[in-house]
């Protein structure tokens, strides 16, 4: 059914050996990131701020109570972005066409910033909270008709067994970084430094840049791609009959593989998603944000992790690479993961100690640089080897089923990281962050006991590894790790 596959137009040209529409969705990808991170990295304490809580009726709540509200809030949030993608692939594939959905998808995201922005004042008295409810479900549902739709197009420019297509993923990869980076660079300033609410509208400005920029160039630099859905086209037409073929044993036992490194997941994100939540709220009210003479916002800390990953990235693959034939296998590498994971909360463990119990005392913030240090390196063994994983093991017929199970398992974790930030005000911060350190250590340590067993299992699909294949050392060393560029496409 190849033959059937749309392409980029030939009139649209190349840049960079590449096809100009994989730039087109870099930027407008971009920009969506910088309305998504630069949203995330300012939430909560947009509702952990008095004015917040006074306009919602939440006066009367403790420090304590009031951040575990907002912890909450946060959690289901980012739990449903994960869920969604389910749906949003399903009407691409069935329905609408990936065009059609991310544009939908982008136009519900930024009314969602646009109602998040609403001035409280502008609203009859009360009504408030059903704004930040109605701005909440806006992207939440634009999240899940994006997210899968603009990273299945980047794919969707190359033909099977064409080699660029793991560069592209790579240069796509860095597009979602930089649009992170930006986001809290900007939206973190405006909301900490000038107003929330301000920096929420100016969220929505970037996801509107995005929509105009696909909007202005897709049928240039696209084409046909993207309009039709994928059913329509008969790409799914031969896996209709083999749908209803039982699992065989070899199939069981991979499905086993993948619900199992599932659970090892879970615990990963619940501990990596506390970024976002009691390491940032910790970032804000503990954490000396002076750096160099300049008093930083508490979300810039954030930062950390994108501009690691576009350093790291690189770096991270070449040691695969030139590891051979002992590159790690894939459980290994999420053992080593939760590992660096615990590490990264050992750093935390370390700036609980220095504020100890003084409410005046500040931790340095380069005990959560080191943290978010830690955490990237763990990502990146974790993470696109997750993703990898799942599309080698599922069988092809239930693949789509396998990969939404897979993200439904990250969805849970992010709603179980707000439990475990609630901890931070209950237990203290020490007592919180020393148990995640713990339980993600441990996790790392029976996952490696676990590994060989869990190879078996894989019959032979870890086989395909260690092998390189065409691409050369020189070019995945430059390019970095092709199993990278999936990372974050459902939105993390």
């Amino acid at each position: 059914m190849h033959d059937l596959k749309p392409r980029p137009p030939a009139s649209a040209g190349d840049m960079m050996g590449h096809p100009k529409g994989l730039f087109l969705l870099f930027g407008t990808e971009m920009w969506e990131r910088l309305s998504f991170y630069g949203m995330r990295g300012i939430f909560v304490f947009y509702l952990t701020s008095a004015t917040t809580a006074a306009v919602f009726g939440w006066e009367a709540l403790s420090d304590t109570e009031l951040q575990s509200k907002a912890l909450s809030y946060l959690g289901t949030y980012a739990m449903l972005v994960y869920l969604t993608p389910i749906i949003g692939g399903w009407m691409a594939d069935n329905m609408w066409g990936q065009r059609r959905c991310i544009m939908f998808g982008g136009v519900l995201m930024m009314l969602g910033q646009f109602a998040l922005g609403f001035p409280h004042n502008w609203l009859p008295d009360g009504s408030e909270i059903y704004m930040l409810w109605l701005g909440l479900a806006l992207m939440i549902i634009g999240n899940g008709f994006f997210k899968p739709n603009i990273s299945t197009m980047v794919g969707d420019l190359y033909d099977e067994g064409d080699r660029r297509r793991d560069t592209a993923f790579t240069i796509f990869y860095m597009g979602i970084n930089i649009g992170s980076i930006l986001g809290y660079l900007v939206i973190g300033w405006i909301g900490e430094k000038v107003n929330y609410q301000l920096a929420f509208f100016v969220a929505g400005l970037g996801m509107l840049l995005g929509l105009l920029l696909q909007m202005s160039k897709s049928e240039k630099l696209l084409g046909e791609i993207g309009k039709q859905p994928s059913a329509k086209v008969g790409l799914k037409a031969n896996l209709a009959a083999d749908k209803k073929r039982p699992l065989t044993p070899e199939e069981r036992d991979r499905i086993k593989v993948i619900l199992i490194l599932g659970v090892f997941t879970v615990i990963f994100w619940a501990g990596f998603e506390q970024a976002a939540g009691s390491m940032n709220l910790f970032a804000k009210h503990n954490t000396d944000l002076h750096i160099f003479g300049f008093e930083i916002p508490a979300s810039w800390l954030q930062m950390v992790n994108p501009l690691f990953i576009i350093i790291l990235a690189p770096v991270m693959a070449s040691i695969w690479v030139g590891l051979g034939a002992r590159e790690p296998t894939s459980p290994a590498k999420f053992s080593m993961g939760l590992i660096f994971l615990g590490l990264g909360f050992v750093s935390m463990v370390g700036a609980a100690l220095q504020i100890g119990d003084s409410e005046t005392v500040k931790a340095s913030p380069w005990w959560l640089v080191v943290a978010y240090i830690f955490h990237t390196i763990g990502e990146l063994c974790l993470s696109p080897i997750g993703l990898s994983m799942v599309t080698k093991l599922a069988p092809l017929r239930f693949l789509s089923l396998m990969m939404g199970l897979w993200f439904a398992f990250i969805g849970i974790a992010n709603k179980g990281a707000a439990e475990i930030g609630k901890l931070v005000g209950e237990s203290g911060p020490l007592a919180t962050f020393g148990g995640v350190a713990l339980a993600a250590i441990l996790a790392g340590i029976i996952l490696f006991f676990l590994r060989e067993k869990l190879v078996d299992w894989m019959h032979g699909a870890e086989e395909e590894h260690t092998v390189i294949k065409d691409t050369t050392k020189e070019e995945i060393g430059i390019t970095a790790d092709h199993d990278v560029a999936p990372q974050r496409k459902f939105g993390e």
